[in-house]
C-alpha cells in the first residue's frame, strides 16, 4: 500500500487546525492521548495500523553496528550503552504510534487522565504488568524511576522533571503528576519515561556506568553480551504484554542480535558476507552501484525503500560557538559559503539527494521562503534587534557549483565577510589583528567513511581561505565523551526531528546546554528568541499557533548559521535477507524507532 503523501498530510493538518480548539479536554480515564485533538484509534482497536496482527513469530534478525559499548545503562550520561537495550527490554507507561504526529496509547498503564488545561496527568497501571523476573510493576517502581531519572539520569530527563510540582500516589495502581508550568506536552512526556525496577538498584549508585543487565518489563531479555563484540536479545515467552492490542503484530523475532565491527566499511562487508541480515544504507550512489553482490543476484538479499513524511532534521558540520573563532555569524556564513554542497553531493551521491534547507524542511513545520509573515513575524518581532540578518527578512543557504570543487564567487563573498569580522590572509594563512591564525579542530568518529569523505573535500576548500583545521578521528566512546563536554571546534552532527517537537527542543537548543554537559546544544547557542519560540510551541492550544511557533524557531536556527547542512533522503534504504518481511502499510514516520525490527517478521 502506498503511504499517504506529504501533500495529503499537509491538507489534513490544515483542516485540523480549524477544529482542534473545539475538541473537548479529557474528563475521565482514556485509552490514549494526543498532543492535539483525539487519538486516531478507538479504545477497542485490535492493533496498530502499520502492524501485521497475523505476523508469525520466530526466526532472528542480526544487525551490524560500528564501534562498541562499555555500559548497560542507557539512562545516564556516563558511558556508551548498546543501541536497542532500552528499546527491547524496558517499557514506559504509554507507547507511541509512529503513524500519528504525537499520540500515545496505554502500555504499562491501562488509562490516562488529564484536565482540559493539562495542569496534571494521572496514569493507572495495568494489574497484569510484570518485570521480566515475574515480579509485579508497582507505583513505587514508577515513582522511583521518575524521580531517579529526573535527578540522577541523563540531562534529557531533567527539563520535564523540573516542571513537575508534585508526584503522588492516588490509588493502589495510580500516580498523578501536577505541573508548575503551562506546558501541554508534559501530559504526554510523563507517559514516556522508562520504568525500572527499584529493588535492582538498592545499595547501588545509579549514575555509574555498569555492565549489569537491567531488569525491565519489555518483550525481550538480554540473552548474552560481550562488549565490543555483540549483544543478543531473546524474546521472553512469559512477556506479560504479548496479548495487548498495542503489541499485536510486534516483537515477532525470537532473537534480535547486534554484532559490533570496527567501522562502517567492515559493517557493510559483514553484511555482504552473510554475517548480518539487515543493513541500512545512507549513501544513494553506493545503493545504486554497490548492491550487486552475489546474494542480491541470487535473491537471498532484497532491497527495500521505505518512504516517510517526517521533517528532514539537521545533519552536517556543527560549529561550536564556545570556540571564539565561531562566535561571529559572519564567520559562520563564510564557512557555509566555503562548503560547495552541489559539488560534494554530485561527487558522493551523483547529485541525487536534496539538500537540507532548514531544520524542519520537508514538512508543514518548515519555514517559508522570503520574509516572515503573520503570526511568525509577530512572534519574532520582540527579538528583531538581536537576531542575525535573514531571520525575519528571509534566509537561504548559499548555492555552489556542481562542476568544480571550489566556487570562486562564494569564496570571494566568504573572504569579504571574514575581513569584516577582523580576519585577513597573511602569508597564505588567515589571521586576526593580533596575528593569531584562524584554526579549529574538526572532530570525527572513526569508521564514518562517508563523513570522512565530506570532510576531506571541505578541508581542501578551506585552504583557499587560508584556513587549515586539525582533523581528529576518535573512537565512538571518545567521540561521545568529547561531544558531551563540547570539546571540539567543529563536529559531525545529526538531529532527527519529529512532527511534534516540544520540550526536547530545550535540550537541543536551550541556553542551559551552553555550560551543562550532555545536552544536544553542541553549537552552544544562547538565544532568548529560540527559547521563547519553544515556550510558545509547548503552550500552544491550536495547531495553527503550534505551526507558527515552530516555523519561527526554524528561522532562528537556520539563520543562526550554526550547522553546515548536507542532504536528507525521503526514503530509507534497507537491504535485508529475503526471509525478513515488513507490512505493506508504511507508517507516517516511515523507518523510525517503532518500525524495524518491531513490526518486521521472519518467514521461510
Amino acid at each position: 500500500m502506498t503511504p499517504v503523501t506529504f501533500r495529503a498530510w499537509r491538507h489534513v493538518w490544515a483542516i485540523a487546525a480549524t477544529v482542534l480548539l473545539a475538541a473537548p479536554g479529557l474528563a475521565e480515564p482514556q485509552h490514549g492521548i494526543a498532543m492535539y485533538g483525539r487519538p486516531a484509534l478507538p479504545p477497542d482497536f485490535v492493533s496498530l495500523p502499520y502492524a501485521n496482527a497475523d505476523a508469525p513469530k520466530g526466526g532472528r534478525i542480526i544487525f551490524g553496528e560500528p564501534g562498541g559499548y562499555d555500559s548497560l545503562n542507557p539512562y545516564i550520561l556516563k558511558g556508551t550503552a548498546p543501541w536497542g537495550l532500552g528499546l527491547h527490554t524496558v517499557e514506559s507507561l504509554m507507547g507511541r504510534s509512529i503513524d500519528e504526529p504525537f499520540t500515545l496509547y496505554g502500555l504499562l498503564a491501562e488509562s490516562v487522565e488529564t484536565d482540559e488545561a493539562r495542569t496534571w496527568v494521572e496514569f493507572t497501571l495495568r494489574p497484569e504488568a510484570r518485570f521480566s523476573d515475574g515480579s509485579p510493576v508497582t507505583i513505587e517502581d514508577v515513582m522511583w524511576s521518575y524521580e531517579t531519572l529526573g535527578t540522577k539520569g541523563h540531562p534529557r530527563y531533567h527539563t520535564a522533571w523540573n516542571k513537575v510540582a508534585r508526584m503522588e500516589q492516588t490509588g493502589e495502581r495510580s500516580v498523578r503528576f501536577t505541573f508548575n508550568a503551562e506546558d501541554r506536552e508534559l501530559a504526554l512526556l510523563m507517559g514516556m519515561r522508562p520504568i525500572l525496577k527499584k529493588a535492582q538498584w538498592d545499595g547501588k549508585t545509579f549514575e555509574d556506568a555498569a555492565l549489569e543487565v537491567p531488569t525491565g518489563t519489555g518483550p525481550y531479555v538480554v540473552a548474552g553480551f560481550e562488549p565490543g563484540r555483540y549483544i543478543s536479545f531473546k524474546r521472553n515467552p512469559d512477556y506479560w504484554g504479548k496479548d495487548l492490542a498495542f503489541n499485536k503484530g510486534q516483537h515477532n523475532f525470537d532473537e534480535i542480535r547486534y554484532d559490533y565491527f570496527g567501522d562502517g566499511d567492515v559493517v557493510f562487508q559483514a553484511f555482504t558476507g552473510g554475517e548480518t541480515s539487515s543493513h541500512r544504507e545512507t549513501n544513494s550512489a553506493k545503493w545504486a552501484s554497490q548492491y550487486n553482490f552475489a546474494a542480491i543476484q541470487s535473491g537471498e538479499v532484497v532491497k527495500s525503500e521505505i518512504e516517510n513524511q517526517r521533517p528532514s532534521g539537521i545533519t552536517g558540520f556543527v560549529m561550536n560557538t564556545r570556540d571564539p573563532v565561531f562566535a561571529d555569524w559572519r564567520v559562520r556564513e563564510a564557512m557555509l559559503l566555503a562548503f560547495n554542497f552541489e559539488f560534494i553531493n554530485q561527487t558522493l551521491n551523483g547529485g541525487t539527494e536534496p539538500r537540507i534547507t532548514s531544520y524542519f524542511s520537508n514538512s508543514v513545520l518548515g519555514m517559508d521562503a522570503g520574509p516572515a509573515e503573520g503570526k511568525v513575524a509577530d512572534l519574532l518581532a520582540p527579538f528583531a534587534a538581536d537576531l542575525p540578518p535573514g531571520t525575519i527578512e528571509g534566509y537561504a543557504l548559499p548555492e555552489g557549483n556542481a562542476d568544480r570543487a571550489v566556487d570562486r564567487g562564494n569564496l570571494r563573498k566568504a573572504t569579504k565577510l571574514l575581513e569584516e569580522a577582523g580576519w585577513t590572509v597573511e602569508d597564505g594563512t588567515l589571521k586576526n589583528a593580533e596575528g593569531t591564525p584562524f584554526t579549529f579542530e574538526l572532530l570525527l568518529a572513526s569508521g564514518a567513511t562517508e563523513t570522512q569523505s565530506i570532510a576531506d573535500i571541505y578541508v581542501e576548500a578551506l585552504k583557499n581561505l587560508g584556513i587549515f583545521p586539525t582533523v581528529t578521528v576518535v573512537d565512538s566512546a571518545q567521540y561521545k565523551e568529547r561531544t558531551n563536554n563540547y570539546e571540539f571546534g567543529m563536529a559531525w552532527y545529526t538531529r532527527a526531528l519529529s512532527l511534534s517537537p516540544g520540550n526536547e527542543q530545550f535540550l537541543y537548543w536551550g541556553a542551559q546546554g551552553v555550560t551543562e554537559p550532555g545536552s544536544r546544544n553542541w553549537m552552544g547557542m544562547n538565544s532568548p528568541a529560540a527559547e521563547a519560540m519553544i515556550k510558545a510551541m509547548v503552550e500552544s492550544r491550536s495547531q495553527e499557533d503550534f505551526i507558527a511557533a515552530t516555523r519561527a524557531l526554524d528561522r532562528v536556527l537556520t539563520a543562526g548559521r550554526y550547522v553546515i547542512p548536507v542532504w536528507f533522503s525521503k526514503v530509507s534504504r534497507i537491504a535485508h535477507s529475503a526471509h525478513l518481511h515488513y507490512p505493506e502499510r508504511i507508517p507516517l514516520y516511515g523507518d523510525w524507532p517503532g518500525f524495524q525490527p518491531e513490526v518486521w517478521w521472519y518467514e521461510d
